[in-house]
């Protein structure tokens, strides 16, 4: 009975989503709408799509496993999701990106960046570092989705990756931008009310919070301790990358491309903020399934082992449509972002494919579907821990996109030489320093970004005023 509730469950989510993608499908009219909903989206479904986008299962899965890892210290990550990852994004981000975007008629960042610094070898390394990366990450994703399903419904793991994968493609692929904004719109609501409901029932089953900072400091000390047991270099690393990294990560800037107006950015900087605090529930749920299950064969089975544990039927069914959920917005978020960038970026403007609106779109569908079926093929035999995989993903995207995105929007003196051998030095570094297990025990993400940085001032400086290169003419 327990196994069909949560099969009805998710077989009646799926079904949802399926004609959400149907429906998106009746309002294309043209490649902007596919691409980036026409910029027509309200403030609320922007703001509460980025948190679904955002946080994914990689959050819920990969995060609670942080926290049954290392403790009540990976509060902090939830935390600086919240301020700097959402709040501050909004701010920084959100008015210059949504009007420059739209002078120049950018529908991708590696379109904007291009336009922005006149640069087509700019336009082209952003692009291949996020068609490649975006793929990586999307494997941690899918990943994230599937052991849940395999915990909680008792369905092989490559059962739980087809599930997940193909209804995604589908809906994608049919509706575009306005079926994955729509989506994730619902997503969010699911998402939060499954991380609310868990939270609250797994601290009441360890009688309250107090009583868990207890049993964890008797297990070990370094549970409930900041750093703790993760040391400050690993927690300041994951801090940074998952919060400020996102400001460079293509499926989350996207959100503000398509909202309707500046003036709704207020609103939705509000609803972000709010909506975003569930990020600090699966590190708190993670460290609780420490004291319930001290003994889980993967930290990424904890949370769904502690669901499956103290959650009725129908509460375990909700929780998983959550994390489903979750993990749905943001494959749905990269898959679009892929498509787009492979279509505009590549085969538009770098081989100079001249398109039809009609054909655009019928070229992101086909794109969709091949990516999506490549993530899904890898995600059958993925790396271990998914919080590890997204954030080396997040680390080259992050040191490629990160600086030249922020600069191009604030400094006009920022150059086309610089920014490109910011990108080239930023992402190499990232990818070097990984390889190399992450020496001083700081992370890829740090020293990519730190050189990325220094690139990018120091050669902007030197070079002559006169070449900026604004890209206001919408130029490549």
């Amino acid at each position: 009975m327990e196994r069909l509730t949560y099969i009805l469950v998710l077989a009646l989510y799926l079904l949802v989503l399926g004609l959400v993608g149907l429906f998106s499908s009746r309002r294309l009219k043209s490649s902007a709408d596919y691409a980036i909903g026409g910029r027509s989206i309200g403030p609320w479904v922007t703001a509460l799509s980025f948190v679904a986008a955002y946080f994914s299962s990689v959050l819920i899965i990969g995060g609670g496993a942080f926290g049954y890892k290392y403790g009540l210290a990976t509060l902090w990550i939830g935390a600086s999701n919240v301020l700097v990852g959402c709040a501050l994004a909004w701010i920084v981000l959100g008015k210059r990106i949504r009007r420059m975007t739209e002078e120049t008629g950018s529908m991708t960042i590696s379109e904007f960046l291009g336009k922005r610094y006149r640069s087509r070898a700019v336009m082209m390394f952003s692009a291949a570092v996020i068609f490649l990366f975006l793929i990586i990450y999307n494997v941690s994703v899918i990943k994230g989705m599937a052991n849940a399903i395999q915990v909680l419904i008792d369905i092989p793991y490559w059962g739980g990756v087809l599930i997940s994968g193909l209804i995604i493609v589908f809906y994608v692929t049919v509706g575009g931008y306005l079926a994955v904004v729509w989506t994730s719109f619902i997503q969010a609501w699911i998402m939060i009310g499954g991380l609310i409901l868990l939270a609250l029932v797994a601290l009441s089953r360890v009688g309250g919070l107090t009583s868990a900072v207890r049993q964890l400091r008797a297990a070990d000390a370094g549970f409930v301790e900041t750093p703790g047991l993760w040391g400050w270099a690993g927690l300041v690393s994951f801090c940074l990358i998952v919060s400020l990294g996102t400001w460079g990560m293509p499926q989350l800037v996207i959100r503000f491309y398509s909202i309707k107006n500046v003036r709704m950015l207020r609103v939705g900087t509000i609803v972000v903020t709010i909506g975003g605090s569930v990020a600090l529930l699966p590190y708190l749920t993670g460290a609780i399934a420490r004291i319930l299950h001290p003994a889980v064969a993967s930290p990424d089975l904890a949370i769904p082992m502690l669901t499956k544990s103290v959650l009725p039927p129908i509460g375990g069914a909700v929780f998983l449509a959550g994390v489903i959920a979750a993990g749905m917005s943001t494959f749905a978020g990269v898959l679009i972002i892929s498509s787009t960038s492979l279509v505009r970026d590549t085969l538009q403007h770098t081989l100079g494919r001249a398109l039809t609106p009609a054909q655009e779109i019928r070229y992101a569908r086909a794109a969709n579907m091949v990516l999506g079926a490549a993530a899904i093929l890898i995600g059958l035999r993925p790396p271990s821990l998914i919080l590890v995989l997204t954030a080396f993903s997040w680390a080259v995207i992050a040191s490629t996109n990160l600086w030249p995105l922020l600069f191009g929007i604030y400094w006009k003196r920022t150059n086309p030489t610089a920014t490109l051998a910011s990108m080239v030095a930023g992402a190499g570094t990232a990818v070097g320093w990984t390889r190399l297990g992450n020496p001083l025990g700081l992370h890829g993400f740090i020293a990519g970004t730190s050189i990325a940085l220094v690139i990018i001032v120091v050669g902007s400086l030197l070079a002559p005023a006169g070449g900026r290169g604004n890209g206001r003419d919408g130029s490549i």
